[in-house]
């Protein structure tokens, strides 16, 4: 077989996975070139490359997801071979061909093999032909609303509606009955064009509390070809994964080997070249299913490398320049476990809601692998995905492995906007999941522990945020200023919000940054102590504990026992409504766009009626009316661009004045 040898390597990606690349690149002496957005001008990725191409004017997905500029991109720097990472341009046929057509070798399978198990259907009747169990569903090319609803009615409740192309838990909807397919379609298929440009999908028997199990395979171009065993990826929201680890604790070693070797052998039917996961779902009685191949190197791939102790980037390298696997099925050698965790831009209060904004500060754990591109002060756009880092411990066993892993999330500093860090910590200490048990009903079986305030740390919480916030207003002060003048000595009422809600405390200050705080008839002595310009020490009936704080735009934000927490000083503000006023505003819990408008102005809306829909982050989130009325006024209009918190819509009681005007645009 023709070798195609290559000296300077194309990122057609951004963020972690192009830092990924470059460090195995520059490792095996290839030149990198990295390609940036306006919303990416000053991105970690484009820093870490030897050189770096501007491919777009508007700063969004559109800029990665341009064939004709990032081909010219790399003429224009003389690569000579693409990465297409993850993501974006990676499971796409016509990119591959494109850079075929262009003299380009393409790190990855043939546009031939994209296009055959890129598209999900396709796949599916190929594994069928090659005797491989696939879940009962309908993937035909009638795509009306009619032929659709017949088909899942054949199926029987609950289908699935998965986007034929891409990945990613985009375009995929699980519906209960029949009454919610047609809505649920349409969500689905807006969100599968507006991230793979693709609005096909297809319709699958949704499979009671399986396990998400996937196999990574390794194929050359000599009829070579591997697997990696397998990953279990059942802690999922919305359908993506946010918890996977190598190997599966639900899968023994005859499994193994049989759905291993399975996948290896579909990988050579098909003439498959370079890194691809064979995806299963596994049901409660070991039966399993195949559901998709994903053409490309996986988010997860960093669990496969602990335990293998392979580089999976430096073997899709040869692979792609032509040579042989360096090793065979026999050498392949597994060693200890390995957890990955996905540090997301989102507020898993607020329906796993994406955040955007600046990291103030950015401090990962040393003590684990982080693959990340983040630094403090650098901005989280809207335009792309939430995961800003991915988070892995290697053990000699699960549990050692678990164990390291929550260490590192309680001592990751990540300030800026909203995280999961608490709720992966909760998930990892989590019964259920430190027992191996956890399949995809995790999240929503276990929402309550997983989402609520532990007993007995909300006072101490509360009681903390009081003391940071006397404790940051007056190290801020003029240095000619004492601090000892800044101590109330005599009882001071602290009105302010923390992550949301109202607190009131009685603080006073005996001796300095020490603090007595009277909360809800419990008191608390706490010692504060700087340790450097945004970490204290503090001290709790004999106990210590870090923080460290930020200060910014009115807010103070601080990290403590592993959670995130924003304090907003009210004393000056005015009154704000609390959820329980029903004063029927609907604010946007995201910054985005507005893809659907579903009510129009003057329509009679009844509690939970979906009013609108805003997509950020590849995500779309429906908002719906708090309360029955009147939708008395729409104040965005389709493809409105909108901030977090900004009042979208306004639902009045029948019989209520008119609030017109009076209806501010942000929250107050």
């Amino acid at each position: 077989m023709a070798a195609t040898p290559f000296t300077k390597i194309l990122i057609a990606n951004r963020s972690e996975i192009a830092v990924r690349i470059i460090r195995t690149a520059r490792r095996l002496a290839y030149r990198t070139v990295a390609v940036y957005s306006d919303a990416d001008v000053q991105a970690v990725h484009t820093h870490a490359a030897d050189e770096s191409v501007y491919i777009g004017a508007s700063p969004s997905a559109d800029s990665y997801l341009n064939i004709a500029r990032i081909v010219e991109a790399a003429r224009r720097s003389g690569a000579d071979a693409v990465h297409p990472g993850y993501g974006f341009l990676s499971e796409n046929p016509a990119f591959a061909r494109a850079c075929r057509d262009a003299g380009l070798v393409f790190i990855g399978p043939s546009p031939e093999a994209i296009a055959a198990m890129g598209d999900k259907a396709t796949a599916k009747r190929l594994m069928q032909e090659h005797g491989l169990p696939c879940i009962p569903g309908y993937q035909g090319d009638d795509q009306s609303d009619a032929a659709l609803l017949e088909q899942a009615r054949r199926i029987g409740f609950p289908v699935m509606i998965k986007a034929v192309a891409g990945g990613g838990g985009r375009g995929i909807r699980r519906v209960q009955d029949a009454n919610e397919f047609l809505p649920a379609l349409r969500s689905a298929r807006s969100e599968a064009q507006a991230a793979f440009g693709d609005s096909r999908v297809l319709l699958e028997k949704a499979i009671i509390s399986p396990r998400h199990v996937e196999v990574q395979v390794f194929a050359d171009r000599h009829g070579n070809a591997i697997h990696l065993g397998e990953r279990d990826c059942s802690v999922q929201r919305r359908h993506q994964k946010l918890v996977e680890e190598a190997p599966s604790p639900a899968v023994d070693a005859a499994q193994r080997e049989t759905i291993g070797s399975a996948a290896a052998r579909a990988a050579v039917a098909i003439g498959y070249e370079g890194a691809g996961t064979i995806e299963y779902l596994l049901d409660a009685s070991g039966q399993f299913y195949f559901m998709e191949m994903n053409t490309r190197l996986q988010v997860e791939h960093p669990v496969t490398e602990a335990i293998t102790g392979l580089d999976l980037v430096e073997l899709q390298l040869r692979v792609a320049a032509g040579e042989p696997l360096p090793l065979r099925q026999d050498q392949v050698r597994f060693s200890g476990h390995a957890i990955e965790v996905r540090l997301c831009s989102e507020d898993p209060t607020q329906s796993f809601a994406p955040q955007s904004g600046r990291m103030l500060r950015w401090t990962p754990y040393a003590g684990v692998r982080v693959d990340h591109a983040l630094e403090s002060g650098a901005d989280i756009p809207t335009y792309y995905d939430s995961m800003i880092a991915k988070v892995i411990a290697h053990g000699a066993s699960r549990d050692q492995a678990r164990r390291q892993l929550i260490v590192a999330l309680e001592d990751f500093v990540a300030l800026g906007p909203a995280t999961n860090q608490d709720f992966l910590i909760r998930c990892l200490r989590h019964p259920v999941f430190a027992a191996g048990d956890a399949t995809t009903d995790f999240i929503d079986d276990q929402a309550l522990a997983l989402l609520g305030v532990p007993a007995g740390a909300a006072p101490l919480r509360a009681a903390v945020a009081a003391a940071l916030l006397q404790y940051s207003s007056a190290s801020t002060q003029p240095e000619a200023a004492p601090r000892a003048g800044l101590m109330p000595r005599v009882p001071l009422t602290l009105l302010y919000e923390l992550d949301g809600q109202a607190v009131s405390v009685e603080l006073t200050a005996p001796a300095p940054d020490q603090y007595r705080i009277a909360l809800a008839g419990d008191v608390f002595e706490l010692a504060l102590q700087r340790l450097d310009e945004t970490t204290v020490l503090i001290t709790h009936d004999g106990y210590r504990r870090r923080a460290a704080y930020v200060r910014s735009a009115g807010s103070v934000l601080f990290a403590f026992a592993g959670g995130v927490h924003r304090i907003q000083d009210r004393r000056l503000a005015a009154a704000k409504h609390s959820a329980g006023d029903h004063d029927g505003r609907i604010r946007a819990q995201m910054t985005g766009r507005v893809v659907a408008i579903h009510a129009p102005a003057g329509t009679r809306v009844s509690v939970g009626q979906p009013v609108l829909t805003i997509e950020a982050m590849k995500m779309e989130l429906t908002h719906c009316a708090p309360r029955s009325g009147i939708l008395t006024q729409l104040l965005v209009e389709l493809n409105a661009q909108v901030t977090q918190h900004r009042v979208v819509a306004q639902v009045e009681e029948p019989g209520a004045e008119a609030g017109g005007n009076a209806v501010p645009q942000e929250a107050s």
